[in-house]
């Protein structure tokens, strides 16, 4: 984990426990910092994730009603665990941290109400969190000795591909997102496709590996349209046709291991290539010096190294966090001791908000 420099002393200091629910990752982590009105970047204590992988993995995707039901049996267990590894008693917490947005309403109202029963239970503030600022906050968190803000961001995870302008770790515009799939669902629909798999990004990487990226003139949506937007379905429906013909039902009774690593290969490029331009187009327009990567596709190591590439070319700083720190996690709520210093504390009426809110609102 990281760790910022220096050290603080038992009375400046604030423990903070957060807590992660918002789709089928149970996470709870220990995030120590300064107590406001001081600033800094905190240190990870602990973080625990409850992977809900094995109990998705037949159906391809997450299950919305098995997400949650899951969170009700792991919340308290991961929050537990988190408390154990970083040596803390629960009594010594001074804030709660949960993402309340956006995400699944099962998933969510699980973490939400394990963190009202604690701040109420210890009275101590309730701090809720949007689940794409923290991915955001993840590259500020792993990198505690450089600053981040202001930056491009952007998040590509299986429920969300979008473009933001942060000014600040809560200072963040929505520019544009997908008007379909996001990223890592096509990884996800494709890899099933394929007979890959779940979840589909590791799976389609990992086959990507011995295949060529340009088998297949799979078509890069919007890629020269002046317009920060996404769109993979029409992707999506260009492997299925490439795999079983224009009617999508000429299935063939096995299909070479070399054609399989082309698809995926070709694919995979396709994804990488449209998300790099997008970020370059953002860019050119708004001008940031720093780009942010957050989000599960940012573990993908073709879309490191073509981003890299980019960012070297333009002369911008590239922040993407640890494989830790991309996927869904708590620790990265990391970014409710802005929000605390700020006097952003929630009431215990909060409740959670599913779809996609404008991050900083």
């Amino acid at each position: 984990m990281t760790a910022a420099s220096g050290s603080t002393s038992e009375r400046e200091s604030l423990l903070l426990l957060a807590i992660e629910t918002t789709c089928d990752e149970t996470g709870a982590a220990v995030l120590e910092g300064l107590r406001p009105p001081a600033s800094g970047v905190p240190v990870v204590r602990s973080s625990v994730v409850s992977s809900q992988i094995s109990l998705h993995d037949r159906f391809g995707g997450v299950v919305p009603e098995i997400a949650s039901r899951a969170h009700v049996r792991q919340i308290l267990p991961v929050i537990d665990e988190a408390l154990r590894r970083a040596k803390v008693r629960l009594e010594q917490i001074g804030a709660i941290a949960v993402a309340t947005r956006p995400g699944l309403v099962g998933s969510l109202v699980v973490g939400l109400t394990a963190a009202k029963s604690l701040a109420l239970a210890l009275n101590v503030p309730l701090i809720a969190v949007d689940h794409l600022e923290c991915h955001l906050y993840a590259c500020q968190l792993a990198n505690p000795d450089r600053k981040v803000y202001p930056c491009l961001g952007l998040v590509v995870s299986g429920g969300h591909t979008s473009l933001f302008a942060c000014r600040g770790p809560l200072e963040t515009e929505l520019l544009g997102g997908t008007i379909d799939d996001a990223a890592g669902e096509a990884f996800d629909k494709v890899a099933s496709l394929l007979g890959l798999g779940y979840p589909g990004g590791p799976e389609i990487e990992k086959a990507a590996k011995s295949g060529n990226p340009r088998a297949f003139a799979f078509p890069r949506a919007f890629l020269h349209e002046d317009r920060l937007e996404f769109s993979f379905s029409g992707l999506k429906t260009a492997v299925l046709y490439a795999l079983r013909g224009q009617d999508g039902k000429s299935a063939e009774s096995s299909v070479e291991p070399q054609r399989i690593a082309d698809l995926a290969a070709s694919f995979q490029e396709a994804v990488v290539d449209v998300l790099v331009a997008k970020t370059g187009q953002a860019l050119d327009r708004l001008g940031f010096d720093k780009v942010g990567i957050g989000g599960g596709v940012a573990a993908n190591s073709r879309f490191r190294e073509k981003l890299a590439e980019m960012a070297k070319a333009r002369g911008v700083e590239l922040f993407v966090p640890p494989m830790s720190l991309c996927t869904d996690n708590a620790a990265m709520a990391g970014v409710a001791f802005p929000k605390l210093a700020a006097g952003l504390v929630s009431t215990l009426d909060i409740d959670v908000t599913a779809g996609l809110v404008r991050p900083g609102r």
